[in-house]
């Protein structure tokens, strides 16, 4: 099938393509909200409305929280896009520079923007697929592919909906292979396809010690402070090379293949620049690792809050009953995370003292996610991406986690093509969302040439 045609129908369909998109903005979908129900739910038909005015058979599937949007279309190798319609809630509004569900375009010093609430994350960019799909139907009166569409409501709450729904319709959702359109670019002219991505632990240790606050002068010294104890159990878990120290815990991270070592080398990056950005200039993890291992491929251990005495204004002299650290733990390759759980908690325990108490709380345990960069579809995929941009796309890892990919992973057994087209000055989830027109007009001639080169 020709791509120069579908090519050209994306470009000069971009206005009609762009108003599409401000019809879907301004419906205030914020799922965690239950004042937006009724919203949510207009999204989903909207969109079951969109698919079906391009030939898919497509419906809003109840769930227990927000519908699910289904489609089924065309014929072919199969391939099943993901996306989510629901959007972050707008707080603070005061901060925002127009009604954040009012979206315009926007002239900037770098170019003109789609201004508004869910323009990058995730309405945009799930409609360059949208897009794509409609300018393929228009120019060769079917889908290049057997498409399935599955739009997500809750991605924004939790997914409480999502692992039941897949499990139940494992069947009819699985295909060769997903595409999901929910990350970036790695910078202005350069495409990425996201392969790993790292899993997340999260534990909560209390310390309790006397059975409440006492005055540090008629207690200090002979009473163990919990402060003491919680303190030296954070400063244990790195060692001198700013190594992890939990026992087992780099039990199943691999180290990066050459080839993927060459392709980060050449994106460019400038640690330096990254870190003077954030008011730092020296890397604090793993000796001997590049800032990009540190952030894609690299374990990590962080301490992201600590709580115990007496810490507003002026000065309480009293040693606290209690000593709490929320600790999170990045997880990359095949780490498993309640196998660190149980190491971490162990760790703890030794190190409690005997006139001392223990407790955790769990904060959620998820493994990494690593796509087998084998399958052909993915080498034909960053080619055909590499043909669109002005630089070569690159197979790049994500620091945080992007849980949908792993399930479709372990509940539909396939693989999955992590390509998006945001920036990071988008300002997802903060007041002033936006998503580059550019990337939107880019984003569906990518999608046109990603589904050319998997169909073939």
């Amino acid at each position: 099938m020709s791509l120069d045609a579908v090519l050209a129908r994306i470009d000069a369909d971009l206005p009609a393509a762009t108003e599409r998109l401000m019809a879907l903005l301004r419906i205030p979908s914020i799922s965690t909200d239950p004042a937006y129900k009724a919203d949510c739910a207009r999204a989903a038909d909207w969109l079951v409305a969109d698919l079906r005015g391009l030939g898919f058979d497509a419906a809003a599937r109840p769930t227990p929280g927000h519908p699910m949007v289904v489609g089924h279309g065309g014929e072919g190798r199969s391939l099943l896009f993901y996306g989510h319609y629901d959007v972050q809630p707008v707080d603070p509004l005061d901060l925002w520079h127009r009604d954040p569900f009012d979206p315009a375009l926007e002239e900037t010093p770098k170019g003109t923007v789609i201004r508004g609430r869910g323009a990058c994350d995730d309405k945009g960019q799930l409609m360059t697929f949208v897009e794509a799909c409609r300018a393929w139907k228009s120019v060769h009166g079917t889908l290049p592919a057997r498409i399935t569409m599955f739009f997500e409501g809750e991605e924004e709450s939790g997914s409480p909906s999502l692992v039941p729904f897949l499990e139940g319709n494992a069947e009819e959702l699985k295909a060769d292979i997903a595409l999901i359109c929910d990350t970036g670019l790695f910078d202005h002219k350069t495409p990425a396809i996201t392969t790993m991505l790292r899993g997340l632990l999260g534990e909560e240790v209390t310390i309790t010690g006397p059975d409440w606050d006492l005055h540090s002068g008629h207690y200090g010294g002979a009473a163990m402070n919990p402060i003491r104890v919680l303190s030296r159990i954070i400063a244990s878990l790195h060692d001198q090379t700013g190594r992890v120290t939990v026992p087992g815990f780099y039990d199943g991270v691999d180290e990066l293949t050459p080839e993927l070592r060459n392709q980060w080398q050449s994106l460019g990056f400038e640690p330096e620049q990254f870190l003077n950005e954030v008011g730092l200039s020296i890397p604090a993890g793993e000796r001997g690792r590049s800032v990009l291992e540190m952030i894609w491929a690299r374990p990590t251990c962080e301490v992201n809050g600590i709580a115990g005495g007496y810490a507003g204004d002026g000065f309480k002299t009293v040693l606290p009953s209690k000593a709490t650290a929320k600790i999170s733990f990045r997880l990359v390759g095949r780490q498993g995370p309640l196998a660190i759980r149980d190491s971490f908690r162990a760790m703890v325990r030794q190190m409690v003292p005997d006139d001392c108490k223990v407790s955790f709380a769990d904060h959620g345990a998820s493994p990494a996610s690593v796509m087998s960069t084998a399958d052909p579809a993915f080498e034909a995929a960053r080619q055909a991406l590499s043909d669109e941009w002005p630089n070569a796309a690159a197979f790049v890892g994500a620091g945080g986690s992007i849980p949908i990919a792993g399930y479709f992973k372990t509940i539909l057994d396939m693989d999955a093509l992590l390509i998006g087209f945001g920036q990071e000055d988008d300002l997802i989830h903060s007041p002033n969302e936006k998503y580059d027109l550019r990337s939107f007009h880019k984003g569906m001639r990518s999608w046109a040439r990603v589904l050319a080169a998997l169909s073939d």
